[in-house]
Formats: C-alpha cells, sequence, structure tokens
C-alpha cells in the first residue's frame, strides 16, 4: 500500500472538490471524492482512509448525519466539517459528537490542510480504519481565521495577498488590539516561506539592553552573565518571516543596527566582528504615528522609508462594524468548545449590546468579552444573554 495519506474529500460542487483535490495531491497527500454522503460510504467500505473533509449542506444525506454515520461505524476515523458562520453552533456539536475539527466557509486552504494534518497526526500510513487517533479541538487554528465582511477588511485582505510572495518590507499600523499580528503571520501563510520559521517579539516588552541581544544574539563572555553564545530572533527566523510588533518603540542605537540588517542583510552578534548573513521577510507593526516620532526625532527617517515600502492600516473595529457579528460567532464557538459550554447562538438584546458598543480595545477586547461571557453562562444555557456580558457593557446602553 502507498505510504501517502488518503484524504477523502465529500462535497457536491465539482469546482470544490477539484480545488482542493489539487491542492492536496501538491501536498502529498492522496486525495479521493465523492459527491455525496451515500457515495462517501460506498467508497470507505472499499478503500482505506485516513480523513474525511466534508461539506454540511449537501442534497440527501448531510455532512452532519455523515459524520455521525462514520463515527458509528468507524469510530476512530478523523472527520473534519466544512460549514458556513451560520452554522457554527451546530458544527460544535458535531464536534461534541466525535468530529475532529470544523472550518469555515470561504476557507483558507493552507489552514485546511493544517487542521487535516493536525488529524493525520496520530494515523500512521496503512493503519486500519480502528487505529487510534487522539481527538482534540484545534481551536487555536481557527482563531488564526481572517474574518473579512466588511469592505475595508476585505480590501486589506486582497492587499495582504497581493504583497506575500514579494520580499517587500510591510508595515502595519492601526490602534493596539485591531490585528496587527493577525495581518502578520497572514502575510507568511499566503507566501512561498509558508513552510519556514514566523518569529515574533514585542520591542516594547524588552529594556535596550536585552532587546539588543534578542534580535541579533550574542557570542560568549559578550557581557556579564553571557555563559554561552545564542542565536538572535533574526537567525532563528532566516528563510521566514520576522514580526517586529510596535517597532516606534525600539531605541535609536538599535535603529542603526536594523537599518543595516535591511540594507546589507547582515548583522554581527553582540561581541562579534564576524558578520551574519539572513534571508528574512520583515513584517512590523505599531500603533504609534511613526512621522510624529520623526518629527521629533525618536526614529529615523531612513529606517522608516524601509520599513514603509507597503503600509497596511487596519481599521479600529468601531469603523467596520460589518465585522462584529462574525466576529462575535466565530469567540463564541471557540470559547464554548473549550469550556464545555452548550452556547449555540448569541440572543438579539445580547446581540444588540455588542453591536452597539464603541468596542476601545479593538477585536482583542471582543475576544476577551466573549471569552468572560461563554464562562459566566451556565453549561446549559443554550443563548448568549446580556446577564453574561460585563457591566459596563450594560450601562453604556
Amino acid at each position: 500500500m502507498s505510504s501517502k495519506k488518503r484524504v477523502l474529500i465529500v462535497d457536491d460542487e465539482l469546482n470544490i472538490r477539484r480545488i482542493l483535490q489539487a491542492s492536496f495531491d501538491k501536498n502529498g497527500w492522496v486525495a479521493l471524492t465523492a459527491e455525496s454522503g451515500h457515495e462517501a460510504l460506498r467508497l470507505l467500505e472499499r478503500e482505506h482512509v485516513d480523513c474525511v473533509l466534508t461539506d454540511v449542506t449537501m442534497p440527501g444525506m448531510s455532512g452532519y448525519d455523515l459524520q455521525k454515520e462514520i463515527s458509528t461505524i468507524y469510530p476512530e476515523l478523523p472527520v473534519v466539517i466544512m460549514t458556513a458562520f451560520g452554522t457554527i453552533p451546530q458544527a460544535i456539536e458535531a464536534i461534541r459528537n466525535g468530529a475532529f475539527e470544523f472550518v469555515t466557509k470561504p476557507f483558507d486552504l493552507d489552514l485546511v490542510k493544517k487542521i487535516i494534518q493536525n488529524a493525520l497526526d496520530g494515523v500512521e500510513p496503512g493503519q486500519k480504519k480502528s487505529s487510534k487517533v487522539k481527538k482534540k479541538v484545534k481551536s487555536g487554528d481557527t482563531a488564526r481565521a481572517f474574518i473579512a465582511e466588511s469592505p475595508a477588511m476585505k480590501e486589506i485582505l486582497e492587499m495582504v495577498q497581493q504583497v506575500a510572495d514579494s520580499r517587500a518590507t510591510v508595515l502595519v499600523t492601526g490602534e493596539s488590539g485591531t490585528g496587527k499580528e493577525v495581518v502578520a503571520r497572514l502575510i507568511h501563510t499566503y507566501s512561498d516561506r509558508k513552510d519556514n520559521p514566523f518569529v515574533a517579539i514585542s520591542c516594547a516588552a524588552l529594556p535596550e539592553t536585552l532587546l539588543e541581544s534578542e534580535l541579533f544574539g550574542h557570542e560568549k563572555g559578550a557581557f556579564t552573565g553571557a555563559d554561552q553564545a545564542k542565536a538572535g530572533r533574526f537567525e532563528l527566523a532566516d528563510s521566514g518571516t520576522f514580526f517586529l510588533d510596535e517597532v516606534g518603540d525600539i531605541p535609536m542605537p538599535i535603529q542603526i543596527k536594523l537599518l543595516r540588517v535591511l540594507q546589507e542583510r547582515e548583522f554581527e552578534r553582540l561581541g562579534s566582528t564576524k558578520p551574519t548573513r539572513v534571508d528574512v521577510r520583515l513584517v512590523t507593526a505599531t500603533n504609534r504615528d511613526l512621522q510624529e516620532a520623526v518629527d521629533d526625532g525618536s526614529f529615523r527617517l531612513d529606517l522608516l522609508y524601509r520599513l514603509q515600502v507597503v503600509e497596511i492600516m487596519l481599521p479600529p473595529l468601531r469603523e467596520r462594524r460589518e465585522d462584529i457579528v462574525p466576529l462575535c460567532e466565530h469567540f463564541l464557538a471557540k470559547y464554548a468548545a473549550e469550556n464545555n459550554r452548550k452556547l449555540a447562538s448569541v440572543g438579539s438584546e445580547a446581540l444588540a449590546l455588542l453591536e452597539g458598543y464603541g468596542w476601545p480595545g479593538n477585536v482583542r477586547e471582543l475576544e476577551n468579552t466573549m471569552e468572560r461571557a461563554t464562562v459566566m453562562a451556565g453549561p446549559d444555557e443554550v443563548e448568549l444573554l446580556p446577564k453574561h456580558l460585563p457591566p459596563k457593557m450594560r450601562s453604556a446602553a
């Protein structure tokens, strides 16, 4: 039997089957297809399969019904559900009934492949359908999905896809909590570096002496306490993507070294005179106005030009309210699964509060709010209510 993993794609849309099949074949898997749940069950009787990826809405037998049948007949065969945002609560219920994970449509092919790989990790090629597979919800993977219902975010998604495969340095700007690191990771995911490291660091979180060592590394004896050589983040990100968050907080001496890396693609570790060459795609982010920082003398203009080859400006959540509802559904599904809650929807009164709130903390505040709400809900409650939301949100209304 072939050593390649075998994935069964079940979808009544021919184009979807073809796109997924071509993508999976490139990934080194054997992709089988079926256009209905009944055809999938017949195929499983005669073919070995390591994982099933099924759509929900199909004529005859739905994806949920197929998942239930597979869980009964082949209880250790992982099933991944493809669903739309409106049916996320049912997808969560499918996970409780034995599905491995769900992915929302329209889907990111790289995210789908990552989830499939997670499902396959416990399955050795050639094992029978009864082989042991650890089923778990990879909600962290789903949380990195880029939700873009508003025109502004759809435009940003198009820009990300356009610049991803270039070497251009990207500066992501926006208020705190708008999702700058999510955009940086998406650029990496869409790029040809996606299989190489993604390394991130917050420049505001470290003092100057430690930041320089973290970025560029040091040799043994470079300073007191340096009892062994250490590679910096630039070296760790070689051939991949390096994300510098809060780049506006970098001290002036380090700005000079950063400028050299961008110009020459090389640097020296602390305590060394030997240059180290790297191939790194740099993505930076800030919530500061860097032009103002240039004007007050705290940021180099030549460095700003280097960082600002492409600038992506993220609007605050209050200016893209079309994203509030899908974000709420997304985080409700995530945290309901993590906290073993039965919450399946957001009630109309709670939704009105969520849509009417100003969200000064942007998407990060919304995510924290939904996590708190799922924890505050009782284990048997199925609808999110105003009482589950923070008092400040209820009083603001």
